[in-house]
């Protein structure tokens, strides 16, 4: 360390998730922090942690994931984000950097986070979008998993949507938009709410996707959320579907 840390840098950073084991540290798997760490180490000479605003798991990208450290150099910000970006690899990359207040915390501080998860409905796989969507060839009906959607929005209890979530957590969470729209082959479904459990949102697709293939009508949305039974709900879509848009503060 050079002295005493006394800025608090706030990062906005996009990154495919493909080749990473999500976000936070691992002992022995390459992660998305362990690179960002590792380029501040080598950018400004200093070990420092570096806190992230979304645990995001394997193979999720993010568009705007948000991170904070706090160093002692006195480089100016923005030359901080060249900096990292000439040490970071090709498929992760500082967007903006900016000196944050004393007490800016990016995961604690966070209001809220918007995800998009991107399905490519076609017959045929796509090279280009191989890594970003997930891909579903039967037809699918769109009004029907619009109407689902609907049904998420609002404050709920979400345990059924939820893995690995222990019995005494608070499941209940408000969710401002989930809402599908068409863009050429892909269906894009943007969720936007003040908190999420985990693989939460790729059960949302999932879910849906069995009721725009016509196994499920889309009132079953309302039985799954009484129930609280994950067991009621749909397999976890695949990860490569999933980007962390924005996180709102």
């Amino acid at each position: 360390m050079m002295g005493e840390s006394k800025r608090n840098i706030r990062l906005t950073i996009e990154y495919e998730g493909t080749n990473y084991a999500g976000w936070q540290l691992q002992d022995d798997q390459p992660t998305v922090q362990a690179v960002v760490m590792m380029a501040i180490e080598k950018a400004l000479r200093e070990r420092v942690t570096v806190y992230g605003a979304s645990r995001t798991d394997a193979g999720v990208h993010a568009r705007g994931q948000v991170a904070n450290f706090r160093t002692a150099s006195g480089m100016t910000a923005w030359k901080i984000a060249h900096a990292l970006n000439a040490h970071l690899p090709e498929d992760v990359a500082v967007t903006e950097a900016v000196d944050a207040a004393e007490d800016f915390h990016a995961q604690f501080m966070a209001k809220g986070k918007w995800y998009q998860y991107r399905v490519r409905n076609d017959r045929y796989r796509s090279a280009l979008d191989r890594a970003f969507a997930h891909l579903v060839r039967n037809g699918l009906d769109l009004r029907a998993m619009q109407d689902s959607g609907k049904r998420l929005e609002g404050e709920h209890d979400f345990r059924a949507f939820a893995t690995q979530i222990d019995a005494d957590k608070n499941s209940v969470r408000t969710m401002k938009r989930v809402s599908w729209t068409k863009e050429g082959p892909s269906m894009l479904l943007d969720v936007e709410g003040d908190g999420f459990l985990y693989n939460m949102v790729r059960t949302f697709a999932g879910t849906m996707l069995k009721i725009g293939g016509g196994a499920w009508p889309s009132s079953k949305i309302d039985e799954i959320l009484k129930s609280k039974d994950r067991k009621t709900a749909g397999p976890v879509a695949p990860a490569k579907g999933l980007t962390l848009v924005e996180v709102k503060y």
